[in-house]
């Protein structure tokens, strides 16, 4: 079974931004939004995978059958590859949604449900040397005195089918806060404060909050796992 990761925040949270420090050779990107990564470099260390570049290791697309066959080519085809992005997850259900507005009925939230358990569940069944790391919005089912932050979905008739966290093993929400310098820091949290739904194994991280530096997840994930 693979690592499944799901890395939690707002938008210009740091979330794309932590897939910096990963190596591009061993890294295969999923970008749902279709939009350009958040860090220098990144057209040249990923290229378009498709008929003529079969080496590459980046795919623009929200397709839910596309992203299936593309997680079961990496698993079986792709050995060099270690870690899988989904890049901006959340749009998988919100594009599909809105394009089936005009539907009447709750069923269509029943089956946007089952279609992105789907691809979770492809992710964590792949080989138990891959990281298959989601990248999601957060959202406030709380009140802003009492915050409760959790994946953002696309409403209750998700939630009420699955619990998206349930799913992950490890889940780092981010955070952007001032030190003690008043400079800017980005971090992931590690732990739930009681304020959002991060988790992580017992015993993987010991601090609360980390760099938001992916590949310093992965090397504690893996040096936890060994």
């Amino acid at each position: 079974m693979a690592n499944l990761i799901a890395i939690v925040g707002n938008s210009g949270s740091g979330k794309s931004t932590s897939f910096r420090t990963l190596n591009p050779k061993e890294t295969f990107i999923i970008n749902i939004a279709s939009k350009p990564l958040p860090f220098k470099g990144w057209r040249s260390n990923y290229t378009t995978w498709d008929k003529e570049n079969p080496s590459g290791n980046f795919v623009n697309t929200s397709s839910v059958e596309m992203i299936g066959k593309i997680l079961q080519y990496i698993n079986s085809k792709r050995t060099e590859i270690k870690n899988v992005i989904i890049d901006d997850s959340q749009y998988i259900m919100s594009f599909e949604a809105m394009d089936r507005a005009k539907e009447k009925g709750f069923e269509k939230f029943t089956d946007i449900a089952q279609k992105f358990y789907s691809i979770l569940k492809t992710g964590v069944l792949m080989r138990d040397d891959l990281n298959v790391i989601v990248s999601c919005h957060a959202e406030n089912v709380g009140t802003a005195d009492e915050p409760q932050l959790k994946i953002k979905t696309i409403g209750k008739m998700i939630d009420n089918v699955i619990t998206v966290e349930g799913l992950f093993t490890y889940v780092l929400f981010t955070e952007i806060a001032k030190d003690d310098e008043n400079k800017v820091r980005y971090s992931f949290i590690t732990h739930s404060d009681g304020t959002n739904t991060a988790k992580t194994p017992f015993g993987c991280f010991d601090e609360d909050r980390i760099p938001n530096d992916m590949q310093l997840v992965l090397d504690a994930i893996n040096e936890f796992n060994n």
